[in-house]
């Protein structure tokens, strides 16, 4: 189970590794927050006034497109788009949004879709949610909350039967070595790299997801299904933006996984891993669907 903020963070953070388990047998669910409402059209293509008339709904029906090209189950949450707040000082959040929402009535369905599904492996955000977006943040609490409530049966009464994941971590994307790695391959190549300025404002104080890595999936092969996923959000991604910008035998030569922080593990885990499941299928009889 891989528990995200908004519609089409699935597909940027840990596609093909679901694409990969998926071709495998195991049955995989993302599970969304929020409807993403409050999300800001990127695809200039998508910019008419038709379109932001009806997010909501258009974004949902992205959302139905990018977990069938996964092949995955995917649920709704039901909580409010919280919105990036900008500006100096930055705006209050609007009422009732997600990142508002008293921490256990926000964990609640998350802990009954744990109970109803029964994962061994839960997957999220970091503490700083990938990036500070509060709805990423009000992910991460609930998800942590969640796997540690969800096999208790004194905690959410009513929400289904205890079950307890054996394994929780954090997604991890853009470390510095990867974005180094990719730069310096394009330059190889003789073609211009996306990343150069991004290389070159990366302050050295700035935290570097990379160094907390433990579990590295091999999913090269799904790259073209996560892409696919990813243009499936049309409202939120330009098919000629940066996220295509890299030809794909590169990504798959250089940087062929997708990365991961294990920070919970009920089983026994030696790091550094190449499968999520590491442990597991020596501790239960873990078959293709579970």
């Amino acid at each position: 189970m891989s528990v995200h903020a908004h519609p089409d963070d699935e597909s940027s953070k840990g596609a093909a590794t679901c694409a990969r388990y998926v071709a495998e047998g195991h049955d995989v669910m993302i599970v969304t927050c929020t409807g993403g409402e409050a999300g800001s059209i990127l695809n200039k293509a998508m910019d008419r006034p038709d379109v932001l008339e009806n997010m909501a709904a258009i974004r949902r029906e992205e959302m139905a497109r990018a977990a069938e090209i996964l092949g995955v189950q995917h649920r709704w949450l039901g909580f409010v788009d919280s919105g990036l707040p900008e500006g100096d000082p930055k705006p209050p959040l609007p009422e009732g949004c997600f990142a508002l929402v008293d921490l256990d009535e926000a964990t609640a369905p998350l802990v009954a879709l744990i109970r109803e599904f029964r994962p061994h492996v839960l997957v999220t955000y970091d503490e700083n949610g990938g990036y500070p977006h509060p709805d990423h943040i009000k992910c991460h609490e609930i998800s942590v909350a969640a796997f540690d409530a969800a096999g208790d049966p004194d905690r959410f009464p009513g929400t289904g039967d205890p079950w307890q994941p054996l394994k929780l971590y954090y997604s991890h994307g853009f470390s510095k070595a990867r974005l180094v790695a990719v730069h310096e391959a394009l330059l190889a190549h003789g073609l211009e790299s996306p990343y150069a300025d991004w290389l070159k404002n990366w302050k050295d104080d700035r935290p570097d997801p990379g160094l907390r890595v433990t579990t590295r999936i091999q999913c090269a092969d799904w790259f073209d299904v996560r892409d696919e996923a990813l243009k499936a959000h049309a409202t939120q991604i330009d098919p000629g933006s940066l996220w295509f910008k890299v030809p794909r035998d590169i990504q798959r030569e250089v940087w062929p996984t997708e990365d991961y922080e294990l920070v919970r593990s009920l089983v026994d885990s030696v790091v550094p891993e190449d499968d999520l499941f590491a442990g597991i299928h020596e501790h239960v009889a873990v078959k293709p669907g579970v």
